[in-house]
């Protein structure tokens, strides 16, 4: 039996008018955060190489470079959400499309690592302001069910696209430019945004906010940063340091801290009770592993098309295109499917796709098949961008109006968390990986051994400085562990899909009933 609140939604839902062209309008205009910052998570996969060979990252800083961004954004999603509700969504996101802009255009500049890494954590404060913001909006615009889960679907096809995105826009401005480029077009898709959404766009808040905890604050930010950083530090460094495991105990006693603390308040940060409801929690953990598993794949297959296969970053990122369009085509197809078939199997189905993407990988890495690694892409698009369609928009529907940012918070963090655990575990366990496969040719200089050994960008980079023959073979053996570790990391990437699958299973339950709309 449902509960008195999920009632009360689902008559609101039932009851609700359905928007005009205004609606749709506002829609696509609200799109635009949602692909930049999407975009901003992978772009930098097809840039890191001219990027290392440019300012020459050490291999925890080249993780960092891309990990900076999602990290701080990850960290501050919650807390950002929750100023929507209380603050206003739309001025929240006026302001971070402002400073994104900025900050970005500065990154495009940096003149090192160091500098490159502030930037991106800059990047990461103002987008932890825009990708709430968007989700709870088109909860407050789309109040009638079946138009909310298209715009969703848009909303989620989208976030996906701009993921696969990146690499392709990458490809084609780094075809042409400096790799400073990649951060210079957050300007032109920030002006029209900052033009258009005070006109299409109206303010929503939560009317009844209650008070600004700062430190609740504070622990989320001390439980978030913490683990990922000790997660990070344990794929680099392994077990040299103990320092991974104390973070990791910090961060779950801040996590136990700030739970207790949100079941104490009157009015919390982030309502506890959401995540005792299977369908919340579950979907949830749907999108941070299906974001693992996306962003994982395109950390080391953008390596191995531009530093094994030989393509340019514009024909890699061209390579990428069908499995960018199956990704949006398969968001969008399921709405109908959803409306009609459960979620337990609706969402297990689409993510078997996706595990026989990681598969295929597998064989196509190490074979050097072009064509079956496109057709590994597609077929992990077509899984990823179903299943997210359909979680996103049980995690809305799940959650009271008012609260519909700190809902699309929590998973936005999901999505940004997935992001930097894509490249930190999967990133991680590949450069262990490489470490572990590459066996040096002999009479190779002491300073390119240890260049090579960082990583694959490295080895290139190394064997641009050596004799043709000797320079071949280092090129050779690096690509040989690169693709060797790339074999294994495919296996866990499709482990981590078919867990969550199981969960999908398991919690997303069956269709929800609808309530007839009273007339």
């Amino acid at each position: 039996m449902m509960t008195t609140l999920t009632q009360d939604i689902a008559i609101a839902d039932a009851q609700a008018t359905r928007v005009g062209w205004r609606g749709w309008v506002a829609l696509v205009v609200l799109m635009l955060p949602v692909l930049l910052v999407s975009v901003d998570n992978t772009v930098l996969s097809f840039a890191l190489p001219q990027i290392a060979l440019d300012v020459e990252p050490t291999a925890t800083q080249q993780l960092w470079i891309i990990d900076a961004y999602p990290l701080v954004l990850a960290s501050l999603l919650v807390t950002m959400g929750v100023l929507g509700d209380r603050f206003g969504r739309r001025r929240m996101l006026l302001i971070g499309a402002t400073g994104f802009g900025v900050v970005s255009a500065l990154a495009a500049f940096a003149p090192s690592a160091e500098w490159l890494i502030a930037a991106r954590a800059a990047m990461g404060v103002f987008g932890a302001m825009l990708m709430p913001s968007t989700l709870s909006l088109l909860r407050s615009i789309f109040t009638n069910r079946d138009q909310r889960r298209l715009a969703i679907a848009v909303w989620a096809a989208g976030f996906s696209a701009g993921a696969a995105l990146g690499p392709v826009v990458g490809g084609i401005l780094l075809e042409h430019f400096a790799w400073g480029a990649v951060f210079l077009i957050a300007v032109p898709v920030l002006v029209p945004l900052l033009i258009l959404v005070p006109i299409l766009v109206p303010e929503s808040r939560d009317p009844n906010p209650g008070r600004f905890d700062p430190l609740s604050v504070a622990l989320s930010l001390l439980t978030m940063v913490p683990i990922v950083y000790a997660i990070k530090e344990f794929a680099v460094h392994g077990t040299e340091s103990p320092l991974p495991i104390v973070l990791i105990v910090a961060g779950v006693v801040f996590g136990v801290l700030f739970v207790r603390r949100q079941n104490r308040l009157e009015t919390p940060m982030l309502d506890m009770a959401l995540f005792r409801r299977p369908t919340f929690s579950g979907s949830v953990l749907v999108n941070l592993l299906s974001v693992i598993g996306l962003v994982g794949f395109l950390y080391f297959v953008a390596q191995h098309l531009q530093l094994i296969v030989g393509l340019s970053p514009m024909q890699a990122g061209l390579a990428l295109v069908p499995g960018l369009l199956a990704m949006i085509v398969a968001g969008i197809g399921v709405v109908p499917i959803a409306k009609r078939v459960a979620p337990r199997v609706v969402v297990p189905v689409a993510l078997s796709f996706s595990v026989l993407g990681y598969l295929l990988v597998a064989v196509s890495t190490s074979a050097g098949a072009l064509p079956l690694l496109i057709a590994a892409f597609v077929s992990l698009g077509v899984g990823i961008g179903a299943a997210e369609t359909v979680s996103n928009e049980l995690i809305l529907a799940s959650a009271p109006p008012a609260k519909a940012g700190a809902a699309s918070a929590v998973s936005e963090t999901a999505y940004e968390l997935g992001a930097v655990l894509g490249t930190t575990i999967i990133g991680g366990l590949l450069a262990v990986f490489y470490r572990a496969n590459l066996a040096l040719p002999a009479g190779l200089p002491g300073q390119a051994a240890d260049t090579a050994r960082e990583t694959l960008a490295g080895a290139v980079a190394a064997s641009n400085t050596l004799d043709d023959t000797l320079g071949q073979a280092l090129r050779d053996a690096a690509a040989h562990a690169f693709d060797a570790g790339v074999g294994v990391t495919a296996l866990i990437g499709a482990g981590l899909i078919v867990i969550a699958a199981v969960i999908a299973a398991l919690t997303l339950g069956g269709r929800q009933k609808r309530v007839p709309a009273e007339h």
